[in-house]
């Protein structure tokens, strides 16, 4: 085998490989041993049959399947033998010429081949105990930990019905049928449909017009669909809909006793509010953590620059590109719409995408140098965890993800990120500033409302 660099440009390389036709040849001889043994033609006695019989009858495709696997090992033992680190699988082109094809088909001419890739970049880790951060936390208060409380009540709360007029948060039972300019249209129609009022469930103006209905009552509610709704046939189309209440029922929270406690699997109510104040706690937490990883992310992308592999970014881009214009689809949106435009957009989404990339190798980096990994118990519980969200589904994830490598790279990735982020923070100067919970979850509601950079 011949190797011979012809680009080498930044982070480009190109290598030309070139494999004798006598060590195609041979590798042909070999697999024609091989193949005499396990063939059965007609006058021949197994095993027996010559080596240039079965040339003449499966050659061409045999040499095929050998050539195929020359490509495969040759080019991987290219890289191996240069020590490159390609940052994506190399493009292999081969010859288009026929005649030349025929030629190397025949073991009358050598094979060459060109392999085009990007490799990734030499990055000098910069000294992490000289990074100084501030972690804001916040601790639970009397008034947050009282709308905890409440909101775990809303959460459970019951309706008993009412002879009275439906008001704000009762949950009103209806039977439905939706028109469009006189006609019925799909999904516009149901019974037995519970709605509670307030919560904004149905579309605009429709909870508003069942407000002061009683059971019995039959009416017609008119309202219109948004504009950007995600059923374009129906989009900023007014709709009438005939409406028959079949009950009124207001909510009822239950007593904060240790009845309810014991329901919510706890000993008493003393031990279900300390079990509502910590899970606010760790919420306040993560917040926190999310605000100081941010910071971090933001330092190590600052201190370390280096060319990026535009193959990485390319496909990084495209990958959040085509999630946004599918989701701009859905919702039958457009760049006008939001206040922008697609020259901007794309500007945004591709800085986005190289911060992605180069934060990837830099954690990438970091964790090859310091032989940070992941452990199979580690990824057992993520797999146990991410499971656990979908009830009565449980086995299927689980097989899912087994069976899917990709899938379980996806799911190791952000464990590996994490274990690289709490590595940094070890060895970094980190204080402590006591905020209020507004001032703490501020950041996390500005994080929602923007693009997440990491």
């Amino acid at each position: 085998m011949q190797i011979t660099e012809t680009t080498n440009s930044g982070l480009k390389r190109e290598l030309k490989v070139v494999i004798g036709a006598e060590e195609l040849d041979n590798k042909l001889e070999a697999r024609l041993v091989d193949l005499k043994d396990k063939v059965q033609i007609k006058g021949f006695r197994p095993g027996k049959v010559p080596v240039t019989h079965l040339r003449k009858m499966y050659g061409r495709s045999v040499m095929a399947e050998v050539l195929q696997e020359t490509v495969t090992e040759t080019s991987r033992n290219a890289l191996t033998e240069r020590d490159e680190r390609p940052a994506f699988e190399p493009e292999i082109k081969l010859t288009e010429d026929k005649e030349e094809i025929d030629q190397i088909m025949d073991g009358k001419a050598d094979l060459a081949y060109t392999m085009a890739f990007e490799i990734l970049p030499e990055i000098e880790i910069k000294d992490m105990s000289s990074y100084k951060f501030e972690k804001l936390v916040a601790e639970v208060d009397e008034k947050e930990h009282q709308r905890g409380i409440d909101q775990v009540l809303e959460g459970r709360v019951d309706y008993a019905a009412v002879e009275r007029e439906a008001q704000d948060k009762d949950r009103v039972t209806i039977d439905f049928l939706g028109r469009i300019d006189g006609e019925a249209f799909d999904g516009g129609a149901a019974e037995d449909t519970p709605v509670i009022l307030g919560q904004g469930q149905f579309i605009p103006g429709f909870e508003e017009g069942l407000l002061g209905s009683k059971a019995g009552d039959e009416k017609d509610v008119t309202t219109t669909f948004p504009e950007e709704y995600q059923v374009e046939a129906l989009a900023g189309k007014e709709a009438i809909f005939e409406v028959k209440v079949k009950e009124v029922a207001e909510p009822k929270a239950p007593e904060l006793n240790d009845e309810f406690a014991t329901s919510m699997g706890l000993e008493n109510v003393d031990k279900f509010k300390d079990a509502v104040k910590e899970k606010l706690q760790e919420e306040l937490d993560t917040v926190s953590k999310n605000r100081l990883k941010r910071e971090l992310l933001d330092k190590l992308e600052e201190s370390h620059q280096f060319e990026l592999p535009e193959k990485l970014v390319s496909s990084e881009f495209d990958a959040i590109w085509g999630q946004l214009t599918t989701e701009m689809a859905q919702k039958n949106k457009s760049f006008e719409d939001e206040g922008t435009t697609e020259e901007e957009e794309r500007k945004k989404y591709q800085d986005i995408a190289e911060r992605r990339v180069r934060l990837g190798l830099i954690v990438s980096e970091i964790g090859s140098k310091n032989e940070l990994k992941i452990s199979d118990e580690e990824v057992q519980q993520a797999l146990i965890n991410k499971a656990s969200q979908f009830p009565g589904q449980e086995r299927q994830v689980l097989t899912f993800y087994q069976q899917n490598p990709q899938a379980l790279a996806e799911l190791r990735a952000p464990l590996f990120e994490e274990k690289v982020v709490d590595f940094i923070l070890e060895l970094a100067s980190v204080s402590e500033k006591k905020v209020s919970i507004d001032e703490l979850t501020k950041f996390d509601e500005e994080e929602n409302e923007g693009e997440a950079k990491e």
